[in-house]
This record gives C-alpha cells, sequence and structure tokens, in this order.
C-alpha cells in the first residue's frame, strides 16, 4: 500500500477512479504548498492552448502555459529552479522555487536568459483544505508519490500519468495502458 502522506514537493497522481472527472483525470499535480490551511498544486500534464505571448504580448517568448488546476484560472502562475535569477522566490523541495519578482522575469524571457526546461508556467491552480485533500485520499481519488525526476520541467506530459501508474505496477499498469476513452475500444 502506498503512503498518503502529502507534503510539498510530493505528486498528487490521480487514480484511474476518477476517470470521469474531466478537470482531473489522468493528473499529475506538483504540490507547491502543504501547511494547517490547506494545500496548492499545479498540474503538470495538462498543456493549455495559450503560450506566454498569447497571454502577455510584451512577453517575446513562446513558452506553453499549461493548465494548474481549477483555481484562480485568470491568474499565471510559474515554478523554476532558477532562484539565483529570479528574486523572491519560494522554495517548495530541493531545487524548485515558486513564483519570485515578474519583472526579472519578464527581462530574462525577454532576452532569452531562461531555457523551457528551468520553467513551467500555469493558469490556475489545484487546492484543498486539509481535511478535504485528506477525504480524497480516504476515498482513493489520488495517490501520494515522492517526486523522483530530476527535472520536472522537462517530462513529457503526454506520458507522465500512465509512466506513473507503470512503476506502481500491479493493477494500475492495467489502468495505465486503458485508452483514455474506454467507450471507444
Amino acid at each position: 500500500m502506498l503512503p498518503k502522506n502529502p507534503s510539498k514537493g510530493k505528486l498528487l497522481v490521480a487514480e484511474p477512479s476518477i476517470l470521469n472527472d474531466q478537470e482531473f483525470k489522468r493528473s499529475v499535480i506538483y504540490l507547491t504548498e502543504y501547511n494547517k490551511d490547506g494545500c496548492i498544486g499545479f498540474i503538470l500534464n495538462k498543456p493549455s492552448e495559450f503560450t506566454l505571448k498569447d497571454l502577455i504580448p510584451e512577453i517575446n517568448c513562446n513558452f506553453p502555459v499549461y493548465t494548474g488546476g481549477p483555481v484562480e484560472q485568470e491568474n499565471l502562475y510559474f515554478i523554476h529552479k532558477l532562484p539565483e535569477l529570479i528574486p523572491n522566490s519560494i522554495n517548495i523541495d530541493k531545487d524548485i522555487y515558486w513564483g519570485g519578482d515578474f519583472g526579472a522575469l519578464t527581462e530574462l524571457l525577454n532576452t532569452n536568459q531562461i531555457q523551457e526546461t528551468d520553467i513551467r508556467f500555469f493558469l490556475g491552480y489545484s487546492g484543498w483544505s486539509i481535511d478535504q485533500l485528506n477525504e480524497e485520499l480516504n476515498k482513493s481519488t489520488w495517490l501520494v508519490i515522492q517526486n523522483k525526476y530530476p527535472n520536472i520541467f522537462n517530462l513529457d506530459s503526454s506520458t507522465i500519468w500512465k509512466n506513473q501508474l507503470m512503476s506502481i505496477g500491479g493493477e494500475y499498469q492495467i489502468w495505465a495502458n486503458a485508452p483514455i476513452d474506454p467507450t471507444l475500444n
């Protein structure tokens, strides 16, 4: 049995039991905050149809923007591994940081000083109260997984959910190989 102890820096992997949930099915969420007030994370594997330049035309950068979750989808968030270049970044875990000085970030992006494998942008976030997340964990909605990826910014969003289930093994391997729409099988 997998541990159910979420914390900053861990991954929440959607259980196959929520395949009908359009927002979270096949999602892998990176937790950026976990405390008595609740938890916040960003969906790593749901690219939106937007690039950064689509949303902020004065930034000359076509990095993809991901759907971070259903909360505050009109706001742009970012996680990165460049605290020495982006002042006021908040450390999440190991070498991963959240936010920071957006003016400095804009300058870095406009002068091509940041690589796509160093940062990820999100519209909205995923958030829960502690009681709400614990209830969902008890209902087997999420698997809590230690983040073992050396760089979450260069993950293939089309395979991360499947790869997580395959690494768990057992019945999860069957679900990992199931088609996205089982009715088309």
